[in-house]
């Protein structure tokens, strides 16, 4: 996919400049190995920051219940970076509501439900797992709008749907019928607002994430209060959990939404493969959580998903049509 990114670059440049000078062919080798350098960095931001908020996200729940800390973490971590970006205009009201369809979508569903699934006893590894179904549902909507997979990359969705269903056989799931539910439609809204966010009008640059963390924190805290949610004492365990996952909000959705607007949607999800491999790390070994067989198994058929499928070279006709509503 690195090879593709640089090719749909240079598909966006004029035509005259791909046949001027040295100089020009300089510039744009430039241009490409920053794209580069800036969609490694964002890949190993979501892949290890997001792939440790599991855990964080099971501790906090400790001391918060799940919509209210969900909804506080958003509204702090969108109004802080919005602040930080005082000066540069505010969103148009046509803006806000994109802002507000993909904040409801990926941060309502998306991270409400991982967040009730661990309230409802999944643990962290297991929350990890069941959202690696992320790109199957992706590469599904995507379908819609004519962005089908490569060969490769259903090769790749294949493994890690027999992934998916060795995850079925581990009784941690089994044991929590509702945070297993709460998971499938939380991968569902995380990857409908993926793909749907390319075609929306949103905010430009790191004005995007901010809007649609503002926009999401609100829903959840209304979803909080419907539950009747409150604080019953705050220990510091929890506490500093909780500030760790603002900080993973503010770098980790921000570079999620470069992704989105740079990249195909499968390699731009493909740290729902990867995020399973910290997360079950991180539960063995500090809070003692452990997978069964059928769990290992799954780990390893979605992590070799993910080579196949965030990978896999991109059709010309392919790259033509992300050109079009990126």
């Amino acid at each position: 996919m690195g090879g593709d990114i640089i090719a749909l670059t240079a598909a966006k440049q004029d035509g005259g400049a791909q046949d001027g000078g040295a100089q020009d062919g300089g510039a744009q080798d430039g241009g490409a190995e920053t794209d580069r350098v800036g969609i490694g960095l964002a890949l190993l931001a979501i892949y290890v920051i997001w792939g440790s908020t599991y855990l964080a996200m099971r501790i906090g729940l400790q001391g918060f219940p799940p919509f209210l800390m969900a909804g506080v973490r958003f509204l702090i971590a969108g109004g802080g970076l919005m602040l930080a970006l005082h000066g540069r205009g505010v969103p148009a009201r046509a803006q806000w509501g994109g802002a507000g369809l993909v904040g409801a979508l990926l941060l309502g569903l998306g991270n409400g439900g991982v967040m009730f699934a661990e309230y409802k006893g999944v643990t962290s590894g297991l929350a990890a797992l069941g959202i690696a179904t992320v790109p199957l549902w992706t590469s599904l909507f995507g379908g819609l709008w004519g962005q089908w997979p490569t060969r490769r990359e259903w090769l790749g969705l294949g493994i890690g749907f027999c992934g998916i269903i060795c995850l079925n056989l581990e009784g941690g799931l089994r044991g929590s019928p509702l945070g297993a539910a709460s998971l499938v439609v939380s991968a569902v809204g995380w990857a409908f607002g993926s793909v749907w966010s390319r075609r929306l009008t949103l905010p430009t640059g790191a004005m995007a994430p901010a809007a649609q963390m503002l926009c999401g924190g609100v829903l959840l805290l209304a979803v909080s209060a419907v539950r009747g949610e409150h604080l019953y004492g705050l220990p510091l365990r929890p506490l500093l959990a909780f500030v760790y996952l603002v900080f993973a909000a503010v770098v980790g959705y921000s570079a999620y939404a470069y992704l989105l607007a740079h990249v195909r949607p499968a390699l731009a999800t493909s740290y729902a493969y990867v995020n399973p491999v910290i997360a079950v790390g991180l539960g063995a070994l500090l809070m003692g959580e452990r997978l069964s067989p059928a769990g290992f198994a799954a780990l390893a058929l979605i992590v070799l998903g993910v080579g196949l499928t965030a990978f896999a070279k991109t059709p010309k006709a392919s790259i033509a049509a992300e050109g079009e509503v990126a």
